[in-house]
């Protein structure tokens, strides 16, 4: 029986943004899979298997940063635009994720945490706060003001055209 299977590709995207090295990312889906696989026999005890392999790789990849000491941490959502667009379009729809994806790495890392989860993996806020061990109320302020921030400065920056 294969447990993992349907959301190994969401462990692999959350450590691709934690990481940004696809062969790091690769490494870390592969061990956390690992972990799961050795408790197979105890994994019934839990509620969310999909919540507990992203708590993993959540703890795994931040291990793998402090080790590194690796603050430069990137996150990339290369699937901004899947339409056929004028070229125009594309271009300016290019330089809008630059701008959000600069603006998110900017944020503080637990609400780039969440942005990534709630925004872009669609999770629910109650999977979220489980995940990253915090209350519902203090995932869904953290998620405003992240918001907040990349509203306010994609503002500033169509505004005025710099960042």
């Amino acid at each position: 029986m294969n447990v993992v299977n349907p959301f190994k590709d969401k462990v692999f995207r959350m450590a691709k943004r934690l990481l940004v090295s696809t062969e790091e990312a690769e490494d870390a889906t592969q061990e956390v899979l690992v972990k799961l696989w050795n408790k197979n026999e105890s994994l019934e005890d839990y509620n969310s298997l999909e919540a507990l392999a992203m708590t993993m790789t959540k703890n795994y990849c931040f291990d793998q940063l402090k080790s590194k000491r690796a603050t430069n941490m990137k996150i990339v959502h290369n699937n901004f635009t899947d339409r056929e667009a004028s070229l125009q379009q594309k271009v300016e729809d290019s330089d809008s994720m630059s701008w959000v994806e600069k603006i998110i790495n900017a944020l503080p890392e637990q609400q780039k945490l969440i942005v990534q989860m709630r925004d872009i993996e669609q999770y629910e806020f109650e999977e979220i706060a489980k995940i990253l061990d915090m209350s519902e109320a203090t995932v869904r302020v953290a998620l405003s003001r992240a918001r907040k921030t990349i509203r306010e400065n994609m503002t500033k920056t169509h505004n005025y055209g710099i960042g």
